[in-house]
């Protein structure tokens, strides 16, 4: 039996596993996303070469490009421009496209690194991690293949506030298509817009874009960052349950549910722990403001 979802108007899933009401064309709850910044470790004066190149789990492509670009010193956009000579092996549904297969590790800068050999490197370890026997069995079990279970790890690893919960995301991701509802991820929309926000309007909702899970069914053509391991194995390996919405109440607290209203009364609890003075911030007085 399909169960339909609540009105779109009402309700919406959005990245790091939070929830909110839009109302009246805005949506109510909005919070900044950290972006982690290029980490790189140098071999010891200032001007020397880093001698290693950290990817983060979640970055996009567009991040790891340009992190390889900064690793390098190379001009900006050098590394997208070195694609097509990167000969990457990739699945044939990505269709040339490295979202997703971008690896999150640590990779060594060596004298004669080039864009290519850093992207294959990259490439290669997510080949090496995700065609093993568990990962594939896992998505055979799914009922999809290797490609399908990366896009979903990619938005599991947008979505989820904590690793503890990436297994419960995942199951919502696949009790959301198994009754044909829409996904109504955030994330996926970010994606779509090339950014990093919960800040998310109903014109946002209504973008004309195959990422924009509030308009399209099932899930987006490609991988919406690159996965770690950790969601990678929730992905194939969901945790059991019946649940389709989740909301982070408040830090720690991420509460799932299947009961539309249960949901909505932790929406509202969402909401109103937002409007609280954070006790750390109570007692500090706010930064002065310099002219510049």
């Amino acid at each position: 039996m399909q169960m339909n979802t609540p009105p779109r108007s009402t309700i919406r899933l959005t990245r790091r596993g939070r929830a909110a009401l839009i109302a009246a064309g805005a949506v109510v709850a909005a919070t900044a996303v950290a972006v982690p910044l290029l980490s790189v470790e140098s071999g010891g004066g200032a001007d020397e070469r880093p001698t290693s190149l950290v990817i983060p789990e979640g970055w996009r492509s567009g991040q790891v490009y340009e992190a390889v670009d900064k690793a390098l010193a190379l001009p900006a956009g050098s590394t997208r421009k070195s694609l097509p000579k990167a000969r990457l092996t990739l699945p044939d549904d990505a269709e040339g496209n490295p979202e997703g297969y971008l690896f999150p590790a640590t990779y060594p800068v060596r004298e004669k690194a080039t864009p290519e050999s850093l992207l294959a490197s990259m490439v290669e370890t997510a080949n090496k991690r995700f065609n093993g026997g568990q990962v594939t069995a896992g998505a055979q079990r799914n009922a999809m293949n290797v490609y399908q279970a990366v896009t979903i790890a990619s938005i599991v690893q947008a979505e989820a506030a904590t690793e503890k919960d990436m297994g419960r995301v995942a199951r919502v991701i696949f009790n959301r298509l198994e009754r044909g509802m829409p996904l109504q991820m955030d994330s996926t929309i970010n994606y779509a817009l090339n950014r990093s926000t919960l800040d998310t309007s109903v014109n946002d909702t209504k973008i004309d874009s195959p990422y924009n899970s509030y308009r399209r069914m099932g899930l987006p053509p490609t991988p919406i960052a690159n996965p770690g391991v950790a969601a990678m194995r929730a992905a194939v390996s969901p945790t059991s349950g019946d649940w389709l919405y989740f909301v982070t109440v408040k830090p720690g607290d991420t509460r799932f549910t299947a009961n539309y209203q249960e949901h909505l009364r932790n929406v509202a609890e969402f909401n109103q722990n937002r409007r609280k003075p954070s006790p750390s911030l109570a007692s500090t007085p706010p930064p002065s403001r310099a002219a510049g």
